[in-house]
């Protein structure tokens, strides 16, 4: 649970002189700034739906005036034909309110999602621009609380929030001028309660806020929790830890319950203070109209309506509060989305000014020095070059580095000193989207989209045609299992591939790789899960794949790499030998006990 909860705020204190740089004045104003950039595109909208909601927030105040008149003018002069006309023109209005409430609603409505449609494009377009590092750092169920509840937040204010809050003031101005034509002494009266009012309002204000970001962050807590304990639910059940994630899961949400419960409370002492007031004024121009009644100093008429005024004059302010709760939220949804949003992209070449790649020559590691975290290096002071068309093969206990290699290689991590050239070309002075053109990777651990089996065997280059993939399928050997499955190249594969074993999936991995044709193969333990059927099945496909591309290999099982035309050792970080599987078994270093652990018989060949 502690883990949940600090990565839920993983990149906040990286990012906070760069906030303090970029934000002039207040976060409120900064937040405010950038919703516009989002909305201005549809000014014709905005002008519509305001120019609807501020013409049409007279008509709520006119009602009064006209029961007033129908009261004091049409009924005490007993004009009915009067009356029968004010009532007409009381129905006219009523009936452009409600039009005037339609046409603001349906086009906020329409800005919002537009809007929201856009924020949703920029963050997701983001996510795909972030280092590796972004992701080691901010669990999955974050970032899903992002793009979904906090931008949502931001479609509740965009669509009903700000427009909506101009016609509530635009309706309580008209009714403060019609309340002090009326009468200006029961005006002042009830604008005597205003203070009080409006000193509740911000106290509220700053409260609910609070609480409103720590129901976000509890949220994200939940979200990330709930989403690692569902991906790895068989690892829960086979070591029977259901009663302790079930109270980890219980203490996040009893956390998250706790916020909420702090914004009811708020929101219930708020309620009632607003409508004690409200009660006050109408109790005070009630008492001090009977006065005057008294004296013949005032009508019937004004009275009643000034009644009416009073429940109109609070429930603007009513509406605000219920603003104050979307604008809350949606101010901190604003916040975290845009602080996602100003996470720097990959450190690296920009695709304009990347150079050209081809790849002809080798691949240059000069003095490479590499840490996951701080100073705490994988990679120290490695040197290597690969040339075109060498197959090399890189072996190492766990934790030797191997894989990251393969990371800086592709760009997804920088390297912290030294240098690694492409070409003569500095790796990152390149791209990531024209560096990886060149360099296909098969993992070990392989990742399958739903979708059909074709769409993810195409995945790098979906215009392919399906005799080219089923030419690849079969070089590799693996038409013999998609020929099987229901559907065939159509079939459908579910989340992550379940329902298809993990030999499979490899295999899938290895045409996708193929048609993917890169000028750079790596293979990264790729066939540490297949059994050795299937391996002897793929080393002919693996050989032909290899033909004309530089090939790296990673690899614990050595019998897998023997025919490579170099092989490195790595331990600690450090490159420790260096030659052809003879070579170095003739060494009889670290290599040659890497070869008994796994060969017990292999000393027949010393």
């Amino acid at each position: 649970m502690s883990n949940a909860s600090g990565a839920a705020e993983s990149f906040r204190p990286q990012q906070d002189e760069t906030l303090k740089k970029n934000r002039k004045g207040s976060i409120d104003r900064f937040i405010v700034s950038k919703l516009l950039a989002y909305i201005k595109p549809y000014k014709s909208l905005i002008a519509a739906a305001v120019f609807i909601t501020l013409a049409g927030s007279v008509f709520g105040p006119i009602r009064p005036y006209l029961t007033k008149i129908a009261i004091d003018d049409n009924i005490a002069g007993n004009d009915l034909h009067g009356l029968a006309l004010t009532s007409m023109l009381l129905a006219v209005v009523i009936l452009l309110d409600g039009l005037k409430q339609y046409g603001a609603t349906w086009i906020t409505q329409i800005i919002g999602q537009k809007a929201v449609f856009n924020i949703r494009m920029d963050v997701f377009r983001h996510l795909q621009k972030l280092p590796a590092r972004f992701y080691d750092r901010n669990p999955i169920g974050r970032l899903i609380t992002r793009i979904t509840n906090d931008v949502e937040s931001l479609n509740e204010m965009l669509s009903s929030g700000i427009i909506s809050i101009l016609g509530d003031f635009a309706q309580l101005l008209f009714i403060v001028v019609i309340m002090l034509w009326l009468d200006w002494q029961l005006t002042l009266l009830v604008l005597a309660i205003l203070p009080l009012m409006l000193y509740a309002t911000l106290a509220f204000k700053n409260r609910v806020r609070s609480a409103f970001m720590d129901v976000r962050t509890h949220l994200a807590r939940l979200n990330t929790f709930f989403q690692e304990h569902i991906a790895g639910m068989n690892i829960v059940q086979l070591f029977g830890r259901e009663e302790s994630a079930f109270a980890g899961y219980a203490a996040i949400n009893a956390d998250h319950r706790d916020a909420n419960i702090r914004t009811v409370f708020y929101f219930s002492l708020y309620y009632p203070i607003i409508e004690l007031l409200s009660s006050v004024a109408a109790g005070l121009v009630i008492w001090y109209s009977g006065v005057r009644l008294l004296k013949a100093d005032l009508t019937i008429g004004v009275v009643i309506s000034f009644v009416q005024y009073i429940w109109l004059f609070f429930r603007p302010l009513q509406h605000l509060s219920d603003k104050f709760n979307i604008m809350q939220t949606a101010v901190t949804s604003s916040d975290r989305i845009f602080r996602l949003l100003e996470e720097p992209e990959e450190n690296c070449g920009s695709e304009e000014n990347s150079p050209e790649l081809s790849f002809g020559e080798s691949i240059a590691f000069r003095n490479v020095w590499f840490a996951y975290d701080n100073e705490n290096w994988v990679l120290k002071d490695l040197s290597m070059e690969i040339r075109h068309g060498e197959k090399i093969a890189i072996v190492g206990a766990t934790g030797s580095g191997k894989t990251t290699i393969i990371n800086i290689l592709s760009g997804l991590y920088p390297y912290s000193r030294g240098s690694v050239q492409l070409d003569g070309v500095e790796l990152n002075t390149i791209a990531g989207s024209s560096l990886r053109r060149l360099i296909g990777v098969v993992m070990q651990d392989v990742l399958l989209f739903s979708g059909t089996l074709r769409e993810n065997l195409a995945f790098g280059n979906p215009g392919i045609s399906d005799s080219q993939i089923t030419e690849a399928a079969r070089i590799v050997g693996a038409d013999r299992f998609i020929s099987q499955l229901p559907g065939g190249y159509q079939y459908r594969v579910r989340e992550n591939g379940t329902g298809l074993s993990t030999g499979q999936k490899q295999l899938i991995a290895f045409v996708r790789a193929l048609l993917y044709n890169p000028r750079i193969l790596v293979l990264d333990e790729a066939t540490s899960s297949i059994d050795t059927e299937t391996e002897q099945l793929i080393e002919a496909a693996t050989a032909e794949i290899m033909q004309g591309r530089t090939s790296i290999m990673i690899a614990h099982r050595l019998s897998t790499i023997q025919k490579a035309d170099r092989i490195i050792v790595l331990h600690k970080g450090l490159i420790r030998e260096t030659g052809t599987h003879q070579e170095l078994l003739a060494m009889r270093g670290l290599y040659y006990k890497l070869y008994l652990l796994q060969h017990p018989e292999g000393k027949q060949d010393q």
